[in-house]
């Protein structure tokens, strides 16, 4: 099997530093995603999507709170942004956008822009590695990464792979974890999540954070990622029962 023209790595233990964190953090925190011994963590927002002809345009989470006289805050949450749960997936708000962010799936403008930013922070750029979730149909005979509730395959190669589609077309799908060898920074696209979580040190993330194209938030170990992380705007009036 391989992801981007290379093989799935029969070897995990790259990984192995993640399982452990994860497993000891609490679950559904930035925590358990991005381990806490880095200086800092941001959040990368996945834009909507507005259908400009055969062009998509790229609209930020801002302009949808602005739009909906919502708040724009590190915690904020898509389902309270908009004012609906179904907007995640069965609805739009035309004319300002018509395809929700994507879920679990860092685009490929994104990928490109955190690299950018990220290849200057490593030591070893060319040799980086990249986890993509198990799914379809279980192949024992490559092993995979265990984290928890999540099984992930490994392959390895240089920093610009983080930008590649690691999915069969005409499907999409970004790596869901990707790091260089040396370990300087960390990137999490959860495939439940409609944002991205990246580790790093302080210098590396203010440098994030003046990125041009990418709406960044900044994160604690210890905050939720979950639906209801959002207590600042009115929860959805369609969402799940707690």
């Amino acid at each position: 099997m391989q992801f981007t023209g290379r093989s799935v790595a029969l070897d995990t233990s790259a990984g192995i530093w993640l399982a452990e964190s994860a497993a000891a953090a609490p679950p559904c925190t930035v925590a358990a995603l991005v381990p806490s011994s880095f200086e800092a963590v941001a959040r990368v927002l996945h834009p909507a999507v507005r259908y400009v002809g055969d062009d998509d345009v790229e609209v930020p989470w801002a302009s949808v709170a602005a739009a909906n006289g919502t708040t724009v805050h590190p915690l904020m949450q898509w389902g309270s942004v908009t004012g609906a749960m179904e907007y995640f997936e069965n609805d739009d708000q035309s004319p300002l956008w018509h395809g929700a962010p994507a879920r679990g799936h860092l685009p490929g403008p994104g990928a490109e822009r955190l690299v950018a930013v990220l290849s200057r922070w490593t030591t070893t750029p060319d040799v980086c590695w990249y986890a993509v979730a198990q799914g379809g149909a279980v192949l024992t005979d490559h092993p995979t990464l265990s984290l928890p509730d999540r099984e992930y395959w490994l392959i390895n190669g240089p920093i610009e792979l983080a930008a590649q589609n690691m999915a069969a077309e005409p499907f999409e799908q970004s790596a869901n974890l990707w790091w260089p060898a040396d370990r300087a920074w960390c990137v999490v696209t959860d495939i439940d999540l409609v944002s991205t979580y990246v580790g790093g040190s302080a210098a590396c993330l203010a440098e994030l954070f003046d990125a041009e194209g990418l709406e960044v938030l900044p994160a604690a170990p210890l905050e939720r990622t979950t639906w209801d992380a959002d207590q600042v705007n009115p929860t959805p009036p369609d969402a799940p029962d707690l």
